[in-house]
């Protein structure tokens, strides 16, 4: 068996015939942030644009103050969200993300680490160097784990693309413009505008 070598980041095809456990993560000891995606490690993008802090600013905003006397709780990255694999222990999930923002309505998945179980909105800010992994392979693993909703937010462009989970597979409601607002499935007594988002 390979060794595992944990001292630097590689990119996925470095590390072919690996893979990575969260029980790796918590010994990880890297300078940068990094995810894991299915057992491969993936560099977080640098510091982001002003549009995509603005943005993430203002969504956050908005969940919290429709939150704060909920049940349901919203957190924003840094967050560990762990998505474990069927019949496996915790230790040996392979996937462990920091979405930009999420929603999380069981208590009993929320842990002192981070969350460990699946959460029931994610939203990605779409970034340059993370575009490919939050289109293709976060999707991917938030629709395989059950995620129930996923945004993906272009903030330069002032459009959010919303999917929902049925039988098992994504489908895209609509692609939503500043003009446009949204009642997420999860949170039916929320009307979030996008004016206030992309202000």
């Amino acid at each position: 068996m390979q060794e595992k070598d944990i001292s630097h980041v590689q990119d996925p095809a470095e590390d072919f015939g690996i893979e990575y456990t969260y029980a790796d993560y918590l010994k990880f000891e890297f300078e940068e942030m990094v995810e894991l995606i299915r057992g491969k490690i993936f560099r977080m993008s640098p510091a982001p644009k002003t549009a995509h802090q603005k943005v993430s600013g203002n969504l956050l905003g908005i969940f919290w103050q429709y939150l704060k006397q909920r049940e349901c709780q919203v957190f924003h990255a840094p967050f560990d969200v762990i998505l474990p694999v069927a019949n496996r222990k915790r230790e040996k999930a392979t996937t462990v993300v920091q979405p930009d923002i999420v929603v999380i309505c069981r208590p009993e998945i929320i842990e002192e680490a981070g969350c460990f179980g699946v959460p029931d909105l994610i939203i990605e800010i779409l970034s340059p160097h993370t575009s490919k992994k939050d289109l293709q392979l976060k999707y991917d693993v938030y629709e395989e784990a059950g995620v129930p909703e996923y945004w993906i937010v272009m903030a330069e462009l002032q459009l959010i693309e919303v999917f929902v989970l049925e039988h098992g597979k994504y489908q895209r409601i609509t692609t939503y413009v500043k003009e446009d607002q949204i009642i997420p499935r999860s949170l039916p007594g929320l009307t979030i505008h996008l004016e206030e988002v992309f202000s």
